[in-house]
């Protein structure tokens, strides 16, 4: 088999290796792949794996030989699997790698809005401390999450996990359902309709799909329903918030602060409004990325390779 990597940089910098995959045929790996590149590099290819490389209907006509392509993260919309299923190409996805480390950073974006834990080392560092009259000092408000309510857009394996850490905290915990059928009970979590939980948060975070349905999701007409204090986090899909929208709500003061680690645009534009407001914590798409989850997004997509040249394909998205 001739295995094409697209863009296998982001999983494997250097940390990780390729031996696993090497051992089912014969591999190239690219760091990264140019649109303009893609057919040249993948055209005597079996099977191609990508993360966020896209594998369009036109893109697929002109790969003859393609017979899979495994997708390096959950989320597979940068390929088109209607074109994908009409050539009987095989598409895979690796499901439940990052729960715990996505919802680590939930917390890290969090906490870091609570304490503002650099601003006030920085401060030290550059002589505050040393200044001052008193034996401490404060740059910003501090927020104890004890009592305080986490409102969770979406519970797939993501979200429980963040609700299980929530609790640990002593937060009461909220949670929205598909709508398309009775949630599940989940021992500490209270299932609510979208407004209820936008008015009770003090914490919204978010943890569903971007779909038609949930593009632009949260939007000034949903934030308008928030506390002033509240926080809004994001460690799911940047299209799930309506960027200009979210930062008129922080710059007028009727947000208090935002966590986010995915927007819209990757890298986004330099006019982003979120990039100049007001106490907006933003991080570049790192939730998944500790070497633990990396790890175990490997050992999937080899299985998943492995799974499909022994005939019995798994995690296959629809």
């Amino acid at each position: 088999m001739n295995i094409v990597v697209l863009d296998g940089y982001t999983l494997n910098p250097g940390d990780l290796s390729w031996r696993g995959l090497e051992a089912l045929g014969q591999v190239t790996v690219y760091d990264r792949t140019a649109a303009e590149d893609i057919i040249e590099r993948a055209s005597q290819a079996d099977i191609v794996l990508t993360n966020k490389t896209p594998l369009s209907a036109g893109t697929l006509a002109q790969l003859p030989k393609l017979k899979y392509i495994g997708v390096l993260a959950t989320g597979y919309n940068i390929v088109d699997t209607q074109a994908a299923s009409a050539r009987d190409i095989v598409v895979t996805n690796v499901p439940a790698y990052s729960s715990h480390s996505v919802a680590q950073l939930v917390f890290a974006l969090l906490l870091e809005l609570c304490h503002r834990v650099q601003l006030h080392s920085d401060a030290v560092h550059q002589g505050e401390w040393t200044r001052s009259i008193d034996f401490c000092f404060t740059k910003s408000p501090l927020t104890e999450l004890a009592g305080k309510t986490i409102g969770l857009i979406g519970l797939g394996q993501i979200g429980f996990q963040t609700s299980v850490i929530a609790r640990a905290f002593g937060m009461r915990v909220l949670a929205v359902g598909s709508g398309r059928t009775a949630p599940p009970p989940t021992e500490g979590v209270e299932w609510v309709t979208l407004e209820e939980l936008l008015t009770a948060s003090d914490v919204v975070s978010l943890h569903c799909p971007l779909t038609s349905a949930t593009e632009r999701l949260i939007n000034g007409e949903r934030l308008a329903f928030m506390k002033p204090t509240a926080f809004l986090i994001n460690t799911s899909r940047g299209g799930l918030v309506a960027e200009a929208d979210l930062a008129e709500a922080l710059n007028s003061g009727k947000l208090a602060g935002a966590g986010l680690d995915v927007l819209s645009a990757e890298p986004p534009a330099a006019d982003n409004p979120l990039l100049q407001a007001r106490n907006c914590i933003i991080t570049p798409h790192i939730a998944w990325a500790t070497k633990e989850a990396r790890e175990r997004l490997m050992n999937i997509a080899v299985n998943n390779v492995a799974r499909y040249m022994q005939g019995s394909a798994v995690n296959v998205v629809k």
